[in-house]
């Protein structure tokens, strides 16, 4: 039986107070709420290795803080063993589901080492659950209430100096033109203008007799056609048009709007029902009015750039747009992903601009690896890329070498003017090892795969995440599902892989405390290495294992999890604390570009709120589960 200790003196109440306003629900509840809970718990005290709820006490009639020590979570596996589910430390409560169902808990609870825990009664409980908002927010909605105010707490920082706008997440109708002006294919250019003014609309959408969208003219059509004289306004508006408008369904959202038309340039996005059918219309000024600067206008300015310098000078841009989505709702997923469209845009204006001064008159395929070829980079970024080509005929791999390098290097020197640091390993389309063929790359995969030697496990972080940036996309796609069913049909790889995923372990102690990074200032966490590359790094290894071609690490889990690979609820779980470590990454990263600092990943755990070194810890464990699940599947 637990040690019971009850002390009603008015200084004992204020010190479990203070204790509890550094701790959630409790820091927003009223003062007479926190009062409450003070005046009736109890003080309990368990050695370790104690129980402290079992399933077999039935149904859970108290409500639980931990005071001091920690509380493990244990569950019988398939085999018999014991496993620690989850664990609980200072701050935090439990049984939250056990409680609010009125049932017995499912995972016994026990005591990891000394443990104190405030005890709240059922009666207690109640009335805290009817009084207090906050309290009882937070019962029924658990972690989810906790990353809701990480959320609301970023956002309403970046909103600081922006007027109020909509979310990223609302659905696309809510801002589109519902009645668009439209016109067939053999209208007049001349009558189709005379809608557009009468109208005042910038496009006019051209339909066929079951009104799907097959095309779309806008003033700008109209003034190249004025300037290059390609056709009279008598003519059909069809020769002009521009033709397969870029359509979405109307229940997606904006920032799927957003993306798409910062990736292909244009500022009109039809939306079609189910059937195909015109459902409306939205341009970029429905999406955005972001303080001067937008997503897709910044996109299409830099893609248009005409010179370096211009590209440069534009980075400084990002950084302020990332602000800017933060406030719009944006999360971090969407986030890295619009940091890595802008940079795609950038890398392929560098490459565009360098093919106009000195074409070296060979197709090739410039590649992308690491964070990059994932789609997740941040603000801090270096350069991790290659080349791929196909040698025309009466040409050597030797011979289009001699053309391709050069321009690599130029490419790559100046990618490093625009804020792309130059890889200090030499990972660059420069590096002759890395301007390969199609056939060349194949060779290089199969002895990669086939000689799993401790630097070809460390180049897996970095080469088999790649994607291609500019050029033809299909020889990748044809590589690498190659390389996929290789690794499919190689289990001694996929185990060495799997055995490297986990060395890197997430930066949790036995007792829940921090295990800080070896290098950067004292007491600092890397959450680049020890938060997200545990995450990263177990999941390529199912993704690979089960014939998943994409790189994106939240996609890989979403693949996984429709395979029935990972459970669902896992699965969430994991893309939910890859996505709020990554939050806090950036934050940091904002805050340190805003002070003039480099950029680094590093963060002092001491330097951070309670809530955010909760969620740390929470995102942390679920990185240790996901690894767990690796070590089973591997049997290592």
């Amino acid at each position: 039986m637990p040690a019971e200790i009850r002390d009603s003196h008015p200084q004992n109440t204020r010190a479990i107070m203070a204790f509890l306003r550094e701790h959630n629900p409790f820091a927003s509840m009223d003062e007479d709420h926190l009062a409450h809970f003070a005046e009736h718990c109890t003080l309990r005290f368990y050695a370790d290795n104690d129980v402290v709820i079992s399933p077999d006490d039935g149904p859970v009639t108290t409500f639980n803080v931990v005071k001091q020590g920690l509380i493990r979570g244990e569950r019988e596996g398939k085999d018999g063993s014991v496993q620690t589910t989850f664990e609980i430390s200072q701050g935090e409560c439990f049984p939250l589901a056990a409680l609010i169902g009125e049932r017995p808990t499912r995972t016994l609870h026990r005591a990891a080492g000394d443990t104190f825990c405030l005890s709240l009664d059922h009666q207690g409980f109640v009335t805290l659950f009817a009084e207090s908002d906050p309290f009882r927010d937070f019962c029924l909605r658990g972690v989810s209430s906790l990353l809701d105010q990480v959320n609301q707490r970023i956002q309403s920082g970046a909103m600081a100096s922006i007027s109020p706008t909509h979310s990223l997440d609302t659905p696309l109708d809510r801002y589109a033109l519902r009645n668009p002006i439209i016109c067939s294919p053999d209208t007049p250019i001349r009558k189709a203008v005379a809608r557009m003014h009468q109208n005042d609309v910038g496009s006019i959408i051209v339909t066929n007799e079951t009104r799907q969208p097959v095309g779309i003219f806008t003033l700008r059509d109209l003034r190249t056609m004025v300037a290059e004289e390609t056709a009279s306004l008598d003519a059909p508006v069809s020769q002009v048009m521009t033709r397969e408008p870029m359509t979405l369904p109307a229940d997606r959202d904006a920032f799927s709007a957003a993306m798409l038309m910062a990736e292909h340039h244009f500022a009109h996005l039809c939306l079609v029902d189910e059937e195909g059918r015109l459902a409306g219309v939205v341009s970029q000024r429905d999406l955005f009015s972001l303080q001067r600067v937008d997503l897709v206008r910044l996109a299409r300015t830099i893609a248009t750039a005409s010179h370096l310098r211009t590209l440069v000078s534009l980075r400084s841009e990002v950084s302020r747009l990332v602000d800017t989505m933060l406030a719009h709702g944006a999360d971090s997923g969407q986030i890295v992903k619009i940091i890595t469209t802008l940079n795609d845009v950038t890398v392929r204006r560098v490459l565009e601009l360098n093919i106009r001064k000195s074409d070296p008159g060979i197709p090739f395929t410039w590649l992308t690896f690491g964070s990059e070829g994932r789609q997740e980079q941040t603000l801090l970024t270096d350069q991790d890329n290659g080349i791929l080509f196909d040698p025309p005929d009466g040409m050597s791999e030797n011979d289009v070498r001699k053309r391709l390098l050069p321009f690599a290097e130029t490419a790559n020197n100046e990618l490093a003017e625009c804020g792309f640091t130059l890889c200090r390993g030499n990972i660059m389309a420069s590096n002759p090892k890395l301007c390969l063929s199609s056939s060349e790359w194949d060779d290089w995969f199969i002895r990669f795969i086939d000689t799993s030697t401790p630097q070809n496990l460390v180049y897996s972080s970095i080469f088999l995440d790649m994607r291609a940036v500019f050029g033809p996309a299909a020889p990748l796609e044809a590589l690498q599902k190659k390389i996929v069913g290789r690794i499919q049909k190689n289990a001694l790889f996929q185990k060495m892989l799997a055995a490297n995923a986990v060395e890197r372990r997430p930066p949790l102690t036995l007792f829940r405390g921090f295990r800080y990074a070896p290098d950067g200032e004292k007491h600092t966490l890397d959450l680049k290495r020890q938060g997200l590359a545990p995450f990263v790094e177990s999941v390529r290894v199912f993704a690979l294992a089960h014939g998943i071609t994409e790189s994106n690490t939240v996609e890989r889990m979403e693949k996984l999890a429709q395979k029935g690979v990972f459970d669902r609820k896992d699965a969430n779980a994991w893309k939910e604390a890859y996505g709020l470590i990554q939050a806090i990454r950036m934050r940091a990263h904002q805050e340190q570009a805003s002070q003039d600092q480099p950029l680094h990943n590093y963060v002092n755990p001491d330097d951070l709120n309670p809530l955010d070194r909760r969620i740390l810890r929470e995102s942390f464990r679920q990185a240790q589960r996901l690894q767990h699940k690796l070590e089973i599947t591997y049997q290592l």
